[in-house]
């Protein structure tokens, strides 16, 4: 979240604006974790996005459709599965939701937050929020046993955030 706010007065020094990121809407990563999942919901600072309008549409592709989701499956944002010698970090979850977000960041042991490029909704569907081959694949790869807490960091399209840390063993997959 701080670096949303070290861009935000970044794009003002310096006179930038823009609007979202590609994708979904936008993506950002980060990672860290504690003993139970915690999370903060805040307002974002200025950003150089601009909330996009809340009214609802079925099809879940506005934050006031995937939040009450989100919040209420927030232990499942993201998995770790050990496969094949290596730790894969899977965000399915959230890129099942991502029409509501304008971006995701992941922060692995503590590490820089990173910026996790959301695939573009497909509006115009019957399911938006559909994950198609062309949409890239939902995981990062790391050195088997190498991820040991997450920090995940979600930017909504109403310009609301949401955070949660997560131990290995509170998102580790059988």
């Amino acid at each position: 979240m701080i670096d949303w706010m070290f861009l935000a007065l970044a794009m003002a020094v310096s006179g930038a604006g823009g609007g979202g990121a590609g994708g979904a809407k936008n993506a950002d990563n980060a990672g860290d974790s504690a003993a139970a999942p915690t999370s903060a919901q805040t307002t974002a600072p200025a950003t150089g996005l601009t909330a996009e309008p809340q009214t609802p549409t079925g099809q879940f592709t506005t934050a006031t459709e995937v939040r009450p989701i989100l919040d209420a499956t927030r232990a499942n944002w993201v998995a770790v599965r050990e496969y094949d010698g290596r730790d894969l970090v899977y965000v399915t979850h959230l890129f099942s939701w991502r029409c509501g977000l304008y971006g995701l960041r992941i922060s692995v042991n503590g590490g820089p937050a990173q910026d996790w490029p959301l695939p573009p909704c497909h509006t115009g569907t019957a399911q938006p929020n559909a994950i198609t081959d062309d949409d890239g694949l939902p995981y990062w790869e790391f050195p088997l046993g190498h991820v040991q807490s997450l920090l995940v960091e979600i930017l909504y399209d109403d310009l609301g955030t949401d955070s949660v840390r997560f131990e290995r063993a509170q998102v580790l997959m059988p």
